[in-house]
């Protein structure tokens, strides 16, 4: 049994790349990341877990520092 740590951090990401002619798991994380879209946006709280996401479709997409 994992417990959850809320933490106040939170990551925003945004697409940087076209999912087309990607392979159907990194479409995959991109949905799950909030992004379908290039210059889309999406705020998710800083787990390792969505780390591991952002670094599967790294070349698609980039960390805003807001």
């Amino acid at each position: 049994m994992a417990k959850d740590k809320k933490s106040g951090k939170t990551v925003t990401v945004m697409q940087t790349g076209s999912s087309i002619r990607r392979p159907k798991d990194q479409k995959d994380t991109l949905i799950g990341l909030g992004l379908n879209k290039i210059s889309r946006k999406s705020t998710l709280q800083d787990t390792p877990e969505v780390r591991g996401m952002i670094n599967k479709v790294s070349h698609m997409v980039r960390v805003v520092d807001e």
